[in-house]
């Protein structure tokens, strides 16, 4: 049994014909039919039907079928595992941030991947996250960290980093500087509300200028206070997308490692 075998067996399924297979893999249609054939032979079984004008899986096909796949998926991971040890992961990577991201771990872990993997040619898109949600998407971009409090749109995959409460962001000594809030407290209070960004809304809140309204990691080294909000349902959340389906090496091994850092920090 070959690995080309199993690789063209699970391409003619997922295409439909031996046509439509060989035109993806670059392959003869002979070629294929004579190895989809030859693995028949050597396990015994018929694993297609071929009566009509779309092959069809028969009962031992449909048994086989998903082992195929997870064997080519191991041999994937293994290959993937190899070649990061040998540096050989290569490829362009397009990734997207939110406006004015100055997180540590993020930009840590970029610059490393610059000098650790010289082949993966990255290039950085700023953005509001709305509109990065749509790039990823589109597969205008590989992936994102955005800031968001609903869910993301569908056909996304997110990687939680942050998620925690929104709370009420005031300097020392201000009328709400409370160990709690509800909202209605809020009422008659100058509050500040930029919908990118926190720097800004930072900036404003230590000098007096309203309370602002934002998680509390957010504020960390400001020295501004952070009191909890205990009605809000309202999350503010920080995580990395990426379109679901499976991706290049060199975009997994940059998500890899921005979870990773992200997480941890």
């Amino acid at each position: 049994m070959e690995v080309h075998q199993l690789r063209y067996f699970a391409a003619v399924i997922d295409e439909g014909t031996f046509t439509a297979a060989a035109h993806r893999l670059h392959v003869s249609q002979s070629g294929i039919s004579t190895q989809v054939a030859k693995l028949e032979a050597e396990l015994g079984q018929q694993l297609l039907d071929r009566s009509g004008r779309q092959v069809r899986l028969t009962p031992a096909g449909e048994a086989v079928l998903p082992l195929a796949k997870s064997a080519l998926a191991t041999l994937e991971t293994i290959q993937h595992t190899a070649a990061e040890f040998a540096d050989a992961v290569r490829g362009r990577v397009r990734l997207g941030m939110i406006m004015g991201c100055s997180i540590p771990a993020f930009l840590d872990t970029v610059a490393d991947l610059g000098r650790s993997h010289a082949g993966i040619e990255l290039s950085l898109h700023e953005g509001y996250s709305d509109d990065l949600q749509a790039k990823v998407l589109s597969g205008s971009l590989d992936l994102a960290l955005i800031g968001y409090a609903g869910d993301v749109v569908p056909g996304l995959e997110v990687g939680i980093v942050i998620d925690e409460p929104i709370t009420t962001v005031v300097p020392a000594g201000h009328a709400l500087d409370r160990t709690e809030l509800r909202l209605s407290d809020l009422r008659g209070e100058k509050i500040l509300c930029l919908s990118p960004g926190t720097g800004i809304l930072l900036r404003l809140a230590e000098r007096g200028a309203g309370a602002a309204v934002l998680s509390a990691s957010s504020t960390r080294g400001t020295g501004l206070r952070t009191v909890p909000l205990t009605d809000a349902a309202t999350h503010a959340r920080l995580g990395l997308i990426t379109r679901r389906g499976r991706h290049s090496p060199a975009v997994q091994l940059l998500r890899t490692r921005l979870l990773a850092a992200l997480q941890a920090g």
